[in-house]
């Protein structure tokens, strides 16, 4: 399968019936392709011919992804995304095959959420993404602010003073501000000083990275709320396995993009889809992951609300990581 043979400009207006059909081609081509898969799928005798609808595909649990390079065909790496973890935790790794697919992509997935981002003053307060090497979401959101053409775009690491006198400038401008944080980055500014974004929007992508306790989504949100005088936070759902992102304008509620769709897996029988407005692990279909697995287990726990997704929490045995994986 040609790397565009997915991926032209239709794949963002996909109707239900053009997503399963293309998510049944994806997963016939990575079953033969994909020799990680192909084994995963061996192992549970599972003959790729007998796949009919997108209810009975396999997902590959995530944890694979810290074993070995997962690789539909071969090709040369052109990237390298990396999670972050602890000491002593083994990361896990994303072969990227085409890096400026990714940038691209997200950013055209911004822009189906949020508009132009020429509209927007991007500026993020990620330390702890900025930290290390290869982060998917410092490269997103440098793609962000390098597009915005901005010059109040850009990462702020420890200035405070800097920040709050850019973002105070910022918000008397024509454009939009959107403050993208990590959330114990969010609440030290707040500790450092209240910022008043009132008419802004403020974006937390992932939790306290072991900096800070963990809070349930509600008192997070309801204090950054009282501190940036927002009435919603808005959030990012994405993670080093993936190349595509969901977005949150609030309440924690995302709606999954065009190239995604989220399945619930019964809490103990991982090959069971729950039904809606059960909890459960989720499952990702991401198409854009044509060139390694299009069919994530996740470890994270969720429940579908209608047309839109709620992360709750993660499994017990879980490493924390990723984005946005509040308690609530």
């Amino acid at each position: 399968m040609p790397f565009s043979k997915s991926f032209g400009s239709g794949l963002y207006s996909l109707n239900k019936k053009e997503f399963n059909e293309i998510a049944l081609e994806v997963f016939k081509f990575q079953a033969v392709n994909n020799f990680i898969y192909k084994q995963y799928l061996n192992e549970l005798s599972i003959n790729p011919q007998d796949i009919k609808n997108v209810s009975q595909i396999p997902f590959l649990p995530i944890s694979f992804f810290k074993n070995a390079p997962i690789m539909a065909e071969v090709w040369e790496t052109e990237h390298i995304f990396e999670s972050s973890g602890t000491t002593g935790m083994t990361s896990a790794k994303h072969h990227v095959r085409s890096l400026s697919f990714y940038k691209d992509h997200s950013l055209k997935l911004f822009e189906a959420a949020y508009g132009s981002v020429k509209g927007y003053h991007v500026m993020a307060l990620l330390p702890s993404y900025l930290e290390r090497d290869n982060s998917s979401l410092v490269s997103m959101v440098d793609h962000l602010i390098r597009k915005s053409e901005s010059p109040f775009s850009g990462f702020y690491l420890n200035d405070f003073d800097k920040l709050v006198l850019d973002l105070s400038k910022a918000a008397a401008t024509d454009r939009h501000v959107i403050l993208i944080g990590v959330s114990f980055a969010l609440l030290d500014l707040l500790e450092y000083t209240q910022v008043d974004l009132k008419g802004h929007i403020v974006m937390e992508t992932g939790g306290m990275k072991g900096r800070r306790k963990e809070m349930i989504r509600e008192d997070l949100h309801g204090y950054l709320c009282k501190g940036f005088n927002v009435e919603k936070i808005h959030s990012e759902y994405g993670m080093t396995e993936l190349m595509s992102q969901a977005y949150s304008f609030g309440e924690g509620l995302y709606k999954s993009p065009a190239t995604m769709r989220i399945l619930i897996r019964d809490m103990y029988d991982p090959f069971d889809l729950s039904p809606n407005n059960k909890s459960g692990g989720i499952n990702v279909i991401d198409l854009a992951n044509i060139n390694t697995c299009s069919f994530i287990e996740t470890s994270d726990i969720g429940v579908i609300r209608g047309e839109y997704f709620e992360v709750l929490g993660r499994f017990d045995n879980a490493e924390t990581r990723g984005c946005n994986l509040l308690l609530s």
